[in-house]
């Protein structure tokens, strides 16, 4: 008997939850998908930063479990309270609360088990077009095949499960506490507005204006970011957001007792009232859900920023095949040859010494002047201050400027597909990256270059900064130049200084590289061949943070890769597939919150179409037709659709452009800051889009049934 009238229960409620239904088959998808991606032996045979891969997408699981726990909660005691009639009738007919209890758990455990299992058969299909996009990204070959794991099902259905019976065991203690007075008076009680104070509190929508503002004002503009001001400022954004609402629903109750001029155009008394009613009773569910589209949309739209990042810099960031670093200025590179020799054809190669001439001019430039270093180290007359250099364990540059020779650099621009430039003797070319020339322009004006005539010894031997006090000559400056060179330690950091052939034997050397092209695509395993050399001591942070004694690592910032062996066919795929990881779970986290937050709202408006439907049976008897109802629903629903998307989209929209700005400074990338949150708002209107429009059309089908 008790199992006939689940399952029949368990129909209705899928029927009249359907959005909530699909969202669960859509995120029990997700997860599956990508916990399918952290059990996959080939990513795990292919790369070795697949535990990075796992620990992002793991700390998302996370994120996205406590979320996912709090909708089914919300939604379980939410149809709890709209059936509470219905379970105060059995109680009336004799049923006891632990059969009703048991009744609604077993119904509730049908529903996700029917939605898990739909979930399972559409993750398998979201698995292949998330495996097939990631090695689209790390620009490797994929071929369609299913991967089945014990760990990725065991996984998903804990997560899952877990969340559902944490909500069922809060609900089963909230039965046990009613009694059928209560419950049959359950709907009555939640749909009592008290208004009271509304004058001042209406004073909190502009106070929250003015917040927001003080916060833009302060992220573009201040400076002393530290601990306490950010949780001061994080505190007071958690606050504006639910306190918001307060005094939006408190100016419209102020709007329409003074008898405003709109409220009596169309059926605005009407609209007005439903929506500042919501605001009332659903102003803290309201406040969570902006919060939920606000780390969405960030989410988002820094994902996006590392995708740009990838897609415009990084395959200019090594334009040679292979390079090897060695700080001793007499290595032949006879060990790195012979490994090239014998692995893969190689094409042409270059060996070649970076020189100094005992002097830091560019050094002490950049410096002070550069806004990565935020005036740390500018004096008070704009010059270096060398002592707070001296402070800090800094290793953006070498000791010295790092020069090249002429002829030297003109084969380096042959063999990156560039064309050779002239220079004059007592001439001086500049070769900086881009994304420092784009903050710079040309300051070679600004240079003293002085290097050592011919007599004594070469400038090597001077103190950092010091000019080369007899017999030397200052170089004019003869241009910059900018094409990718592999500017992150190899060919200096940052820039290098290009002179004549004659002007660099009169400086020191003082390091060496090898430069190579190759015949073809390096083997997979070439970089951890040359590694494995007694020389090869290849190491790389990401940090910024330089682990090689003898590199230094250029002022690039969030994603710095300093290595002593490039080999770029093995590189890109592997910084490719640390990036994939960082946008994969910023998308993963981002996907579930924004559905989990549409299906809040679009449960909530499904419900009230069938409970307020005599209020839309008044408006067809008053002489509104069938189509100026559905228009009436219409704005109804943009208005209580939009007001939390667009409050979000105003305070994530700012953030994400401070984001994009400091993004763009410190990594190179060309598209505007405010480009990156308007594509992440255009992906959500998409899923927002089919929300609203299922919605809708639910919402017209419950409330024009009798009208």
């Amino acid at each position: 008997m008790l199992g006939k009238l689940a399952l029949r229960n368990v129909m209705r409620s899928a029927r009249d939850y359907l959005v909530y239904f699909l969202t669960m088959t859509v995120v029990s998808a997700i997860m599956f998908a990508f916990h399918s991606l952290l059990f996959s032996r080939e990513i795990q045979q292919l790369f070795d930063m697949a535990v990075i891969f796992a620990a992002l997408v793991g700390m998302a699981t996370f994120f996205v479990v406590l979320i996912v726990a709090w909708l089914i909660n919300y939604m379980v005691r939410f149809i709890l309270e709209k059936r509470s009639r219905e379970f105060g009738i059995y109680l009336l007919i004799g049923m006891k609360k632990k059969e009703i209890s048991r009744l609604y758990m077993r119904e509730s455990l049908l529903l996700g088990a029917a939605a898990f299992a739909g979930g399972l058969a559409l993750g398998m299909l979201l698995q292949q077009i998330l495996l097939a996009i990631l090695y689209s990204m790390i620009m490797m070959e994929y071929r369609p095949r299913l991967e089945w794991s014990a760990g990725c099902l065991i996984t998903t259905a804990a997560c899952y499960g877990g969340c559902y019976l944490l909500a069922l065991l809060r609900c089963r203690g909230k039965f046990r506490r009613m009694n059928i007075h209560a419950l049959i008076s359950s709907q009555k009680q939640n749909e009592e507005i008290r208004e009271s104070h509304e004058r001042a509190k209406r004073w909190l929508l502009p106070l929250s204006g003015v917040f927001l503002l003080v916060f833009a004002l302060f992220l573009f503009f201040f400076k002393a970011w530290d601990v306490p001001v950010i949780l001061g400022f994080l505190l007071g954004l958690v606050v504006t957001i639910y306190v918001f609402y307060t005094g939006v629903a408190a100016w419209v109750i102020c709007y329409i007792r003074r008898k405003g001029k709109g409220i009596f155009k169309g059926q605005n008394l009407f609209l007005l009232r439903q929506f500042s009613s919501k605001l009332k009773t659903l102003r803290f569910t309201l406040g969570t859900l902006t919060s939920l589209f606000v780390l969405a949309l960030l989410g988002c739209a820094i994902a996006l920023m590392f995708n740009d990042y990838q897609n415009q810099t990084l395959l200019d960031k090594w334009p040679f095949d292979v390079m090897v670093f060695s700080s001793d200025t007499r290595d032949a590179f006879q060990e790195e040859l012979e490994v090239l020799n014998r692995e893969c054809g190689v094409k042409e190669t270059l060996i070649y010494d970076i020189r100094q001439n005992g002097t830091d001019t560019v050094n002490a430039w950049l410096y002070s002047h550069l806004k990565t270093f935020d005036g740390a180290y500018t004096s008070a007359d704009g010059s270096l201050d060398r002592e707070a250099l001296g402070r800090d364990e800094i290793w953006a540059y070498y000791e010295y400027d790092t020069y090249l020779a002429l002829s030297d650099y003109n084969r380096l621009r042959e063999m990156a597909g560039l064309l050779p430039v002239e220079l004059e003797e007592g001439e001086f070319l500049l070769h900086l990256k881009e994304r420092v020339w784009d903050e710079t322009g040309d300051f070679t004006g600004e240079l003293e270059i002085r290097v050592d005539s011919g007599s004594g010894e070469p400038g090597g031997s001077a103190e950092p900064g010091s000019r080369i006090a007899e017999h030397s000559t200052r170089l004019r400056p003869a241009g910059v130049y900018t094409e990718p060179l592999s500017q992150d330690g190899h060919n200096g950091a940052d820039y290098l200084l290009i002179v004549s052939d004659r002007t660099a034997e009169r400086m020191t050397p003082y390091y060496r590289l090898l430069t190579a092209n190759l015949e073809g695509r390096a083997p997979d395993d070439l970089l951890q061949k040359l590694d494995a050399l007694p020389s090869g001591d290849s190491s790389m942070d990401f940090g910024g943070h330089r682990e090689n004694t003898d590199m230094a690592c250029g002022t690039d910032n969030i994603v710095v890769y300093v290595v002593t062996n490039i080999v770029r066919d093995n590189l890109i795929p592997e910084v490719k597939f640390m990036l994939s990881s960082i946008i994969f779970a910023l998308v993963y986290i981002g996907l579930v919150f924004v559905c989990v937050a549409l299906t809040v709202l679009s449960v909530q408006q499904l419900s009230d179409s069938a409970k307020y439907r005599f209020r839309y049976q008044v408006l067809h008897q008053i002489g509104l037709s069938h189509r100026e109802i559905s228009r009436v629903i219409l704005k109804q629903l943009a208005g209580f659709y939009l007001c939390p998307i667009l409050f979000a989209a105003l305070i994530s929209g700012t953030m994400a452009v401070y984001l994009g700005w400091k993004f763009n400074v410190h990594t190179g990338t060309h598209t505007m800051a405010a480009g990156y949150f308007g594509l992440a708002f255009l992906l959500f209107l998409c899923v927002y889009a089919v929300y609203f429009v299922v919605t809708y059309v639910g919402f017209l089908r419950n409330a024009l049934t009798k009208a």
